[in-house]
């Protein structure tokens, strides 16, 4: 165990200290370990509610909830449960302060610099980022709604000239329904591999919809060939497996940018 793992004596004051296995973390349930017992009646040790709280500020949330029964957390307990570091408590709250304002003020990052941006014409979907134009030398543009670098003619309110930056296929990647690969084949057992129904080529972003046959799709757009479980290219993908047996890598999640 590294000497900055943190964790719990008995010596911590004003903190409920329990030996019983985490709420959170199936897998930490070292009987000699102490962990706490937060606000909403759940134990954590303080390396899993940091990374917990890590992964939310992640996410864009304004305050911390527990996973489990979604009662939130206030920082204050958060701060001292988690054992938060001076380095810690000061990236918590900038990326508090600055979920909060992405929150309140309709800003976007810039793909170029992360700096947060804010849109003056709300008809134009085409925003210049002054930072990057500097940087740059030249004018530096991205899309307000897939927030990649800009593609096309401008002004635009409906579209840029990225593949798959309409709303309506954004739409259709986070809600489609999930699917089951049959002809997937693990260990000689012929395995139910879900994945959703609708992938954007990795290569050009056209989407595609699985129907039947093996995992390996040929992208009509850009004739190019991946596997629609793992996204990987084919080439890569069948370097640890074939048409029909499982992906090494595993069942990429939903391409939900």
């Amino acid at each position: 165990m590294s000497e900055d793992f943190k964790k719990f004596t008995p010596f911590d004051k004003d903190i409920k200290l329990v030996s019983k296995p985490s709420d959170i973390d199936e897998y930490d349930d070292d009987p000699s370990v102490l962990r706490a017992m937060l606000s909403c009646g759940h134990i954590s040790d303080p390396e899993t509610l940091t990374a917990c709280c890590r992964a939310q500020l992640k996410d864009g949330k304004t305050e911390f909830r527990c996973p489990l029964c979604e009662k939130e957390w206030p920082y204050d307990e958060v701060r001292k449960l988690a054992k938060l570091t001076i380095e810690e408590q000061s990236s918590f709250e900038e990326q508090l302060g600055t979920n909060t304002v992405k929150k309140i003020v309709d800003f976007r990052e810039c793909p170029g610099c992360d700096t947060l941006i804010e849109r003056s014409d709300d008809s134009n979907l085409c925003v210049e980022c002054s930072v990057c134009t500097v940087k740059k030398g030249r004018i530096f543009e991205f899309c307000w709604q897939c927030e990649r670098v800009w593609k096309g003619p401008r002004p635009r309110g409906d579209q840029c000239g990225n593949v798959g930056c309409r709303s309506a296929d954004q739409k259709l990647l986070k809600e489609c329904q999930m699917i089951t690969l049959s002809s997937v084949v693990y260990k000689g057992t012929n395995v139910h591999v879900q994945c959703p129904a609708i992938r954007a080529c990795p290569f050009c972003g056209v989407l595609i919809e699985h129907n039947m046959g093996c995992k390996i799709m040929l992208c009509r757009e850009c004739k190019k060939q991946f596997c629609f479980a793992c996204l990987k290219s084919v080439n890569e993908c069948l370097k640890t497996s074939t048409y029909f047996i499982s992906c090494s890598a595993g069942v990429a999640p939903r391409q939900i940018d």
